[in-house]
């Protein structure tokens, strides 16, 4: 029979009633003759509070013992559902990441995912079981241990399921009913989009775009997995959702697909290094050392042997960043006069695969800030992408005016 992969977020299992709506959700395509694989996340906010209890028990806990604890929020999801299926006569058994197995690295807490084979479940299948419910967000490393896959890794868990059993498709269900164009929250005229592409998906996932988890986009484009995006909690057609799909089955888009923005932004600037080879380089390795995210990165026009390096990482991580380059300086593999640190911030994003064949997005997208009176800080850009840091109080306006000039509300 044809595999499909579901997987239900935590919003979408927040409680048993939930579980019985996905489970009756399942239970209608086990009728249409698929074989399913069901992925689960933890009860919504049980990881956050497994998370705090490893925190207050050890703050300098062991990664082995952490995956333990927070994995089991997802082990519980998978039994109650696995519960509710058979209580509708629905053969159907749990699986957590040891039993399938879902072979992993052992970076505890940041696996990345090596092997599922599929033999375990096929023989399950074989045997009469139409849905296997998969405890998301787990894994097994070559040791033997509990290992987990880094937060919402249950979506790169169902990605990498459809992708080892040839799924026809991976269905994402959550609390929203699609991708939009731009956060509804903040833009009244953002419009669900029927399709996207995945490198557009890829793009949106990385700028802030909180819908899919940027590893599950980059393993459904790289296997050419079918992604659809639904809501959990409306009625659903065949043609209901996002479908994250390959540029090629797009006939028409328009030029700019969406609007991305990040709040949580900060930008650095390490002032007057030394403009000579091997200086980014000490900056940014020992930036990397220290677990700091960098993305965007503008070196200023030299004077006099001398230059500014700006760059930009997430507010979280500023105390991180000023303390390794502190190090550096101490060490004297680095003289610069002063770090200054911008925490009011946020970038703000136009993606689009139109934007390889036609000229003036970036002009456009000046223009229509410069007329709202918005300065630009930084700017960076990639084929699909036009990226802006400006000042954070302008982030909203920035998003809906760029919204309205790229005529966003309306379908190609």
């Amino acid at each position: 029979m044809p595999v499909l992969v579901m997987k239900f977020g935590g919003t979408s299992v927040a409680n048993l009633d939930r579980i019985r709506r996905a489970a009756k959700r399942v239970g209608v395509e086990v009728a249409k003759g698929y074989d399913v694989i069901v992925i689960v996340s933890a009860m919504s906010g049980k990881t956050n509070e497994l998370v705090g209890w490893v925190n207050e028990t050890s703050p300098l806990f062991d990664a082995r013992e952490y995956d333990a604890v927070v994995s089991s929020g997802e082990n519980v999801t998978a039994g109650l559902m696995a519960l509710t299926l058979q209580k509708m006569d629905v053969p159907a058994r749990s699986w957590q990441g040891w039993q399938v197995p879902l072979k992993t690295t052992s970076a505890h807490s940041q696996a990345r995912i090596e092997e599922i084979p599929p033999e375990n479940i096929n023989a399950k299948f074989g045997e009469g079981m139409r849905v296997a419910v998969v405890a998301g967000f787990q894994g097994i490393s070559p040791e033997g241990r509990i290992t987990t896959l880094g937060r919402g890794g249950s979506d790169t868990t169902a990605v990498a399921f459809a992708a080892a059993f040839e799924a026809e498709r991976c269905d994402i269900y959550t609390d929203v009913d699609g991708v939009y164009t731009t956060d509804p929250r903040i833009c009244d005229k953002a419009r669900k989009l029927d399709k996207i592409a995945f490198e557009e998906m890829l793009e949106l996932a990385s700028l802030g775009a909180k819908v899919l988890q940027t590893r599950s986009v980059e393993l459904a484009m790289r296997y050419k997995v079918k992604l659809r995006v639904l809501s959990s909690f409306e009625e659903q057609s065949d043609e209901a959702g996002t479908l994250v799909c390959d540029e090629e089955e797009i006939m028409e888009s328009n030029v700019v697909a969406g609007v991305a923005y990040s709040r949580d932004e900060a930008k650095l600037t390490v002032q007057s290094v030394a403009d000579r080879p091997g200086i980014a380089a000490h900056i940014f390795t020992a930036l990397s050392e220290a677990g700091v995210n960098v993305d965007m990165i503008v070196q200023d026009i030299s004077d006099e042997g001398r230059t500014d390096m700006t760059f930009s990482c997430p507010t979280d991580q500023v105390a991180r960043a000023e303390q390794a380059l502190q190090a550096v300086k101490e060490k004297g593999e680095l003289n610069y006069a002063e770090l200054l640190a911008d925490r009011d911030v946020a970038k703000v994003s136009v993606v689009g695969i139109g934007m390889r064949s036609q000229s003036g997005v970036a002009a456009k997208m000046f223009k229509v800030l410069s007329d709202e009176g918005i300065n630009i800080k930084v700017i960076t850009t990639s084929e699909i992408k036009i990226s802006v840091l400006i000042d954070r109080k302008y982030m909203e306006l920035a998003v809906q005016a760029l919204h309205d000039a790229f005529e966003l509300d309306k379908a190609a």
